[in-house]
């Protein structure tokens, strides 16, 4: 019998600029750590630049901003812009955090792919990697 290894998603957590609230990003992190996943925290007071090197370097599926401090729309779409120039756009990007419902249109339109709101639940966005995650290996075995 023959089992094929199906190896973890990973997922890159930032925080972009000078937002230093660690209690949601942290919170996430854990949940995510419990569903199986592998988690890299890259810390505070990241830059676009830096979170698309380490997005790179540390080859992760998915890079999530967790954003408190109001530059979401500015640093979220300079960083969707930056995957995209690097070739790293099958990259999913997922933000979360306090993000106006006006500034949503913006965020999606420059290449966030998922905003998850303050008081998401944490299993529906595990759920939602997970299935992401789930329909990418399918694609690769088709």
């Amino acid at each position: 019998m023959t089992t094929s290894y199906q190896r973890p998603l990973r997922v890159l957590l930032a925080k972009l600029g000078m937002d230093t609230h660690t209690v949601g990003v942290t919170i996430i992190g854990h949940a995510l750590r419990e569903a199986g996943m592998e988690v890299i925290f890259t810390g505070l007071k990241q830059t676009p630049e830096m979170v698309c090197a380490a997005a790179i370097q540390e080859d992760v599926d998915v890079v999530g901003i967790s954003t408190l401090s109001a530059g979401h729309t500015r640093s979220l779409p300079k960083l969707a812009q930056l995957l995209r120039e690097a070739g790293a756009e099958d990259k999913l990007l997922v933000a979360g955090g306090v993000i106006p419902e006006e500034d949503k249109p913006v965020l999606e339109a420059a290449g966030v792919d998922r905003i998850f709101t303050m008081g998401s639940d944490t299993r529906d966005i595990v759920t939602y990697l997970k299935d992401w995650w789930e329909q990418q290996q399918s694609d690769e075995a088709a």
